[in-house]
């Protein structure tokens, strides 16, 4: 077999080189064109839906959310399995697609479907997609030390500062914050006084969004100046 294709190509010389110079300029098309990558992402083409359900047990969760989520999600064209998680307040559901399904593509028929999924939700639960990333994606962490601030103010710098210059950078889709302590103000009730006063949870919380709130008084001119006047209710401390 061997002899039989030596003696071929010595017949037939010229197709041997044409075969070979064109061999050689495929090669170095592909390396010029072929992208490289350290860690190739083998991963399924997903979407991911995240919402959140504040206070309600798993099985709760499971019942109101995460069914409904799936089942819509099953019509999706392209989808090949869907998959829901529910835990402590939180819900996931996976869509994996077929392969080679465009990422945007999927992303935009899941919106197209969440929108007929709200509907049945419980009032003020809002489903959201995750980021357009993927499982290789973590590529970078780093840590903020410093011996003048505190953890709450090391995380409000990542929250408001450092995470946005980091996601205007090319290729970033998104920065997750870890640690630290989330900036908030808490309201300390004293059970007794709300009994005595016949106050009830729900009347403080309204109070409070009501009062916490910036409002705009229009113009007041004196002379030939004008002087806007606001009513500052934001909460600082």
């Amino acid at each position: 077999m061997l002899e039989q294709i030596i003696h071929w190509s010595v017949r037939n010389r010229l197709l041997v080189v044409l075969l070979t110079a064109f061999a050689i300029g495929a090669g170095f098309y592909s390396m010029l064109h072929t992208p490289v990558d350290a860690i190739p992402d083998l991963s399924d083409v997903q979407v991911i839906i995240y919402t959140e359900f504040p206070g309600q047990a798993p099985q709760v969760v499971e019942d109101q959310v995460t069914y409904p989520l799936t089942t819509q999600m099953l019509a999706v064209p392209k989808a090949k399995v869907v998959r829901g998680f529910s835990f402590f307040g939180l819900s996931f559901v996976y869509i994996i697609f077929e392969d080679g399904t465009d990422i945007y593509w999927a992303r935009s028929r899941v919106l197209e479907y969440l929108n007929y999924a709200s509907g049945r939700l419980p009032k003020g639960v809002t489903p959201s997609i995750g980021p357009d990333a993927t499982g290789v994606g973590w590529i970078y962490e780093y840590v903020l030390e410093s011996d003048r601030h505190d953890l709450q103010q090391l995380r409000s710098i990542q929250d408001w500062y450092l995470r946005y210059e980091l996601t205007a950078v090319d290729g970033v889709s998104e920065v997750a914050s870890i640690g630290g302590y989330v900036k908030q103000y808490q309201v300390t009730v004293d059970p007794s006084r709300l009994l005595a006063y016949h106050v009830t949870i729900p009347m403080i919380r309204r109070a409070i969004e009501r009062s916490n709130n910036d409002v705009g008084g229009r113009l007041l001119e004196m002379g030939e100046t004008e002087f806007m006047v606001r009513g500052l209710g934001y909460i600082r401390s």
